[in-house]
């Protein structure tokens, strides 16, 4: 018998049927020191076995990606905060570093994060203060640490602090601290702004977005002192706008137009250039990707920089939606395509035909929106191999189809066709033993359990 292709393993691993026995065997698997397939760690609903082997696994590198699984629930993964190796409980402690924009990861639960942030591991400290995954709430509980880079990260956030934990945070010793604070402060105090302005590390940031004397701003005009920056200050008074409206610099120019008083008159007359490529985090609209007036004024603009903004929310009515999907400005849609489970079919097309790739494949699997039928009839002979993999996508294709085009030309088509259960089972055990294919066909749900159990014991497995 041909041996199967060592990627058939990966593809068990991901299988969406993997019967559990096989499961844990795969994550018993020490993989020749690399540990069982990331896969299988981290799969989503592992059942209570799994997560106890993955626990205990001598291998710290699959207790790290089960501690970085974005499929994991929060109180799952903490389970690793005793962990022996620094690695992991830094790895838990960061917690996963992608996952689908659409979705959001669950945190651990705060007095676990309490624990890893006493952490004896300087590393793992580090790691806790830098994720993107930790609650509002215990991100305010770090106001009082002992660790001033602890309260350097509760200053950051704000206005979600308590009034009085503001205040001791201005009152704080530690230097990095205060000027953390402070730039938050600094949005209604003047007196803190002109402080922040002596200092080279905040003055642009102050600028950008603290509450400013006149005579600060006249000055910073006057020495060209961070212009960008001031030009899109909240607080700068109207004639000075109108100045840096007609600076001969560009970039200043453009922070004006972006300002949000403005009315679209006033905007668009402003002389500037967006780059087709070009983003812009805008902050009042990136404040209010959930409010629906901040949303409603990015979107109905014609500026190129707002309406980009504006496509980053997931929380757009259908009629902003529908007007953003008709702006034909391809990063929108680009952005619309990412972050919005609504997005009409003919923008998803769109995408998927002007990227394709990586990309393309990804949006097409995960996408609630994007389509199905007709595909087959549509694309099975498309000139192009990105798009006769989509016929496989359709409920109407048949396994004379899906057997046709898992030998077509493009590898992508050919791996789209084996990983559907309707192609002939014959041409799925075939495409076990192919390198491009055996991955696909490992992850096939129609693939036999026997199959699968044939695949892990080729790979030394153990039963």
């Amino acid at each position: 018998m041909v041996a199967f292709h060592a990627s058939a393993l990966d593809g068990v691993a991901r299988n969406p049927v993997l019967p559990t026995p096989l499961l844990l065997r795969l994550l018993a698997f020490d993989g020749g020191g690399d540990g069982p397939p990331r896969h299988a760690l981290q799969r989503a609903g592992l059942p209570e076995p799994a997560i106890a082997l993955i626990l205990a696994h001598p291998n710290p590198g699959a207790r790290i990606d089960f501690a970085m699984s974005a499929r994991a629930e929060g109180t799952q993964r903490a389970r690793l905060v005793d962990d022996p190796s620094p690695k992991v409980r830094a790895a838990l402690a960061y917690g996963p570093e992608w996952h689908d924009p659409r979705t959001t990861v669950a945190p651990l639960p705060d007095n676990v994060c309490a624990r890893l942030i006493d952490d004896p591991d300087p590393s793992v400290r580090a790691a806790l203060l830098d994720s993107p995954h930790l609650t509002a709430s215990f991100v305010a509980s770090l106001a009082t640490h002992r660790d001033p880079a602890a309260r350097r990260r509760a200053a950051r956030t704000g206005e979600k602090l308590p009034p009085d934990e503001r205040s001791e945070l201005l009152a704080d010793p530690d230097p990095e601290v205060w000027r953390a604070a402070a730039l938050w402060e600094c949005r209604r105090d003047a007196r803190l702004t002109a402080e922040l302005l002596r200092d080279p590390k905040s003055a642009a940031e102050a600028l950008r977005r603290g509450l400013i004397h006149r005579a600060d701003a006249e000055r910073c005009v006057a020495e060209r002192t961070h212009l960008a920056a001031l030009a899109g200050n909240p607080s700068l008074p109207a004639d000075l706008v109108e100045q840096l409206a007609e600076d001969p610099d560009e970039a200043v120019r453009l922070a004006v137009s972006l300002r949000s008083e403005l009315d679209e008159t006033r905007r668009m007359a402003i002389n500037f250039t967006v780059g087709a490529l070009a983003r812009s985090d805008v902050e009042w609209v990136q404040d209010g990707l959930a409010d629906p007036k901040a949303l409603r004024q990015a979107a109905t603009s014609a500026h190129p920089l707002l309406r980009r903004a504006a496509a980053r929310s997931s929380h757009l009515p259908p009629d902003l939606l529908r007007l953003l999907a008709r702006t034909e400005d391809p990063l929108v849609e680009d952005l619309l395509a990412v972050h919005h489970p609504d997005t009409p079919e003919q923008v998803l097309m769109r995408v998927f035909a002007r990227l394709g790739g990586t990309f393309s494949a990804w949006m097409a699997e995960t996408h609630p929106r994007f389509p199905r039928e007709g595909l087959a009839a549509r694309y099975a002979d498309h000139p192009d191999g990105n798009y006769r993999r989509l016929a496989v996508r359709d409920p109407a294709a048949t396994p004379a189809l899906i057997e046709r085009l898992s030998h077509d030309p493009a590898v992508w088509t050919r791996q789209a066709a084996v990983g559907d259960p309707r192609i002939p089972i014959h041409r799925l055990r075939e495409a076990l033993h192919v390198p491009e294919l055996a991955s696909s066909a490992g992850a096939n749900p129609a693939l036999p359990n026997d199959e699968m159990a044939a695949v892990l014991d080729q790979a030394s497995v153990s039963a």
